[in-house]
């Protein structure tokens, strides 16, 4: 008998170590979310998170995939990059490479790459590398990496983009899921 008792509980037990390590549970910092119910509820309805009853049953073709024409801070970068002509564009390996350019009298070119370290919109996801190639009269050209604020000027750019695609974004989810009515409330919330 005891056996029987022994063997279910150590595979709940290891199921719930396995499903943790998954990533299932997400720490979140207190101070990030809102003590009140009727704000967290807002907060997730406005996120996308949690369900609707009466969503349930509808096929959504399938996982929620994350393409470029979905990622704010991707559209930004090849919006602000277009003046430019661009000679690698990676969206899964997260770069976007201009070609060398410059004016046509000038002989220096720049070429610059966009690496994405994450997808959310923060100072820190995105870095902006400037290379540029001063060639002679022989055409011995000579490469350096400039830091200056040109780089932190198309970081900015980009940034101020996202942060405007997301906001456009999050209006039109909201208005497609329409209003929706906190338990134990009188009113409809957008």
């Amino acid at each position: 008998m005891l056996k029987f008792i022994k063997s279910p509980l150590i595979i709940s037990l290891f199921c719930i170590f396995v499903l943790n390590s998954c990533g299932i549970y997400k720490y979140s910092p207190a101070k990030d979310n809102p003590t009140n119910a009727d704000e967290r509820i807002k907060k997730n309805m406005e996120e996308g998170k949690g369900f609707r009853l009466s969503e349930m049953g509808k096929n959504k073709g399938g996982g929620n995939f994350q393409f470029a024409s979905s990622n704010p801070m991707w559209r930004a970068a090849i919006d602000k990059l277009s003046f430019a002509p661009l000679s690698n564009v990676d969206y899964a390996g997260g770069i976007i490479v201009t070609d060398w350019f410059g004016e046509s009298s000038s002989k220096d070119q720049i070429k610059i790459t966009t690496r994405f370290l994450t997808n959310e919109i923060r100072s820190d996801a995105i870095d902006i590398i400037i290379h540029k190639k001063i060639c002679d009269q022989a055409n011995n050209c000579q490469i350096n990496k400039i830091e200056n604020n040109l780089n932190s000027e198309i970081k900015f750019a980009i940034l101020k983009k996202a942060a405007l695609l997301e906001k456009d974004d999050m209006k039109r989810e909201k208005v497609k899921r329409g209003t929706y009515k906190i338990p134990g409330s009188n009113e409809g919330r957008e």
